[in-house]
């Protein structure tokens, strides 16, 4: 089954799509995309280490994030992406449309595919106001445009708010 787990920072959704996969009982590996480049972000990343049971296979992938998930998805195991917004953002950052649209394109033409369990977090970014800057607007947009093309694709689409799951597509939790 293909999940995707939206939210504010500090909303759950990482502690929801953990559960998630500890839920499944299948053999777990957690794929992230994030690149700790300063303080702050080691700290964030030192906290889902400590959360994450020691068993897990983990993949530091900020980049060819469709590559690893065909390598490394199989029937009976469970791949946990932390998040597909850090992972826009740092194709964004390369300032390589041409690189990033074959990215997204990749990862959208392989989701339906993949076999096992895929459970997909991302950064809801589209329920504030419009940004004043043109990067932020991009990001924003690219956001949600990869949201939508990737909840089409998903069985189960859930927003978390407050630590609490909201069900917007599929069965329940």
């Amino acid at each position: 089954m293909r999940n995707l787990i939206l939210g504010g920072a500090r909303s759950g959704k990482s502690r929801l799509a953990e559960q998630l996969a500890i839920d499944s009982g299948l053999a777990v590996t957690y794929i992230a995309t994030s690149e700790p480049l300063d303080g702050e972000m080691n700290d964030r990343v030192r906290l889902h280490r400590q959360r994450r049971p020691a068993h897990w296979e983990l993949i530091e992938e900020p980049l060819a994030l469709a590559a690893v998930l065909r390598a490394e998805a199989l029937p009976g195991r469970c791949l946990l992406v932390d998040c597909l917004t850090l992972w826009l953002t740092n194709l964004l950052m390369l300032d390589d449309p041409k690189r990033l649209a074959a990215e997204r394109d990749a990862l959208l033409d392989c989701l339906e595919q993949l076999p096992g369990t895929i459970i997909l977090v991302s950064n809801e970014t589209g329920l504030g106001v419009v940004p004043m800057g043109e990067l932020t607007r991009r990001y924003v947009d690219l956001a949600g445009w990869l949201h939508q093309s990737i909840a089409e694709r998903c069985q189960r689409v859930v927003l978390t708010v407050a630590g609490l799951p909201l069900m917007l597509k599929g069965p329940a939790l």
